[in-house]
């Protein structure tokens, strides 16, 4: 037998955007039910990343991705300081390792300044190489602003943020199709522990590697407004030691920014994401293990910025999926908010092809969705 509920909003996914969303929109007094398919927050793409702050330099000037970065990270600071949620701002050098580099490193410094960006500076080969001596490069651009921090521990603070002004989590529910109803409002086919049909006025769409799927299963939203998504994987590889004390990243290349040097809360070094573009647009077929005959590439790519890598350290460590919204050739594809403005269903929202900067855009990215639905 099918339950019939009543909530007035309901988040789809409880990532860290369906969680900042659900912390958005109760702040505002709405009445908020967030459902998350699997046992627990975060299990996908939010706990599968490099767990870094972006300061906004890559992205094109006046972009969702350059805005929402720019906001987020301020807003991102200020949230983990009021919740003590662990960070450390140990900055980033994105290096040129050759001349012909450095063409390209001289306009990110220029859309860095467009964007907006605070603490971007540029080095000569001696002055990088003075702050990392572990270092090759002939010329960087340091971004003070760069973090890393705890994932987990900020999707605690957006649930604990969320549920202080009333929202409430369910897990183990999955949508299986939203009903847009004549008279308003949306009529939600959920399944769990309890089949349920829920009523809300108001649906975000947060499901992250799942939102364009479950945008196709919306009654009532034209199909030209679900993108086709593209899925590219990426995997990490860890080795000992502690040889920089500031993240290294090498130029962008199409799909991501390139085999970069990350560091987590401890010092950890970690190589990683590359793009693995798949063949198939399937969530649930996506395979984490990391393949360990992709460390050659990845010798080949850490070398180039720092060769004193040894043989034989590289070790595999975990892997993520992105969900583009562009494939193997598009470049750089924008992040996409759909609000009743664009597919004209009144307190729908349709958050597609959130990826990096994701994380560190997330609150800006609540706060613009809960002002869509304040219209």
């Amino acid at each position: 037998m099918t339950e019939k509920l009543s909530c007035e909003a309901v988040v789809i996914g409880a990532g860290v955007i369906g969680l900042a969303c659900a912390s958005a929109l109760a702040r505002s007094g709405r009445d908020v039910l967030l459902l998350e398919a699997e046992d627990r927050f975060g299990s996908q793409t939010s706990s599968r990343n490099s767990e870094v702050v972006h300061s906004g330099i890559y992205y094109p000037t006046g972009s969702l991705k350059h805005r929402l970065c720019v906001r987020g990270r301020r807003l991102l600071y200020a949230f983990m300081d009021e919740w003590s949620v662990p960070y450390r701002k140990l900055g980033k050098l994105i290096v040129a390792t050759n001349p012909d580099e450095e063409v390209a490193l001289g306009d990110l410094y220029r859309r860095a300044l467009a964007n907006d960006v605070e603490g971007i500076l540029p080095l000569s080969r001696q002055e990088a190489m003075k702050l990392e001596p572990n270092l090759n490069c002939t010329a960087a651009l340091l971004s003070a602003e760069t973090g890393v921090m705890d994932s987990h521990a900020l999707m605690m603070a957006m649930l604990g943020d969320a549920e202080r002004h009333g929202a409430q989590i369910v897990y183990r529910t999955s949508v299986q199709q939203i009903l847009s109803r004549d008279s308003g409002g949306f009529a939600i086919l959920v399944k769990g522990d309890h089949d349920s049909l829920l009523e809300a006025d108001i649906v975000v769409n947060a499901a992250g590697l799942c939102a364009t799927e479950l945008a196709a299963h919306t009654d009532g939203l034209d199909p030209s407004y679900v993108p086709a998504l593209h899925l590219a994987k990426g995997s990490y590889f860890t080795c000992p030691g502690k040889a920089f004390t500031r993240l290294v990243y090498p130029l962008p290349v199409k799909g991501g920014l390139g085999v970069h040097l990350t560091l987590d809360l401890a010092g950890r070094m970690r190589f990683g994401p590359d793009v693995e573009w798949l063949d198939h647009a399937s969530p649930n077929a996506v395979e984490y293990a990391v393949d360990t005959n992709r460390s050659t590439k990845f010798y080949e790519a850490v070398r180039r910025y720092w060769p004193g890598l040894p043989d034989d350290v590289l070790r595999p460590d975990y892997s993520g999926c992105r969900p583009k919204l562009g494939g193997a050739e598009e470049g750089t594809v924008d992040f996409r908010i759909d609000g009743p403005a664009v597919h004209g269903l009144r307190g729908l929202v349709n958050l597609f092809g959130i990826e990096s900067p994701g994380l560190t855009a997330s609150l800006a990215i609540a706060e613009l969705t809960s002002d869509m639905l304040n219209i």
